[in-house]
């Protein structure tokens, strides 16, 4: 186990050595490229603040329609159930845990999207 830094330390050290010290010497294609890696940096903060709680409410979401099992798991066996119309929009609750997980994903993916905040 590490000590400090930590990992997000780690990350927003690369990410903000990226904005403030090499991107303002970049040009064209090489600092798009930059401001790219700048935005993978800044997702992947948010999802080491994000993710074990994102997954918990996802997992217990997933809990009122399939059985536990590993999330990839539970989301694959609630798509076949949804596939097989054996669930769909009538099914309450369902509605609300697709929106809420999708809701989470665009927080860490893309947190400036204005259909969230809606």
């Amino acid at each position: 186990m590490m000590d400090r830094p930590d990992l997000p330390e780690l990350v927003l050290a690369v990410r903000n050595f990226l904005e403030q010290k090499a991107m303002p010497e970049l040009k064209g294609h090489t600092a798009f490229h930059a401001r790219v890696a700048v935005n993978a940096l800044d997702i992947v903060l948010r999802e080491l603040a994000q993710a074990a709680a994102l997954e918990a409410a996802e997992r217990t979401g997933l809990a009122a329609f399939v059985d536990d099992a590993p999330l990839a798991e539970m989301n694959r066996a609630l798509c076949m159930k949804i596939r097989d119309d054996v669930l769909g929009l009538a099914t309450p609750g369902l509605l609300e845990h697709l929106e809420t997980v999708t809701r989470g994903k665009l927080a860490v993916d893309q947190p400036n999207y204005s259909g969230l905040k809606a």
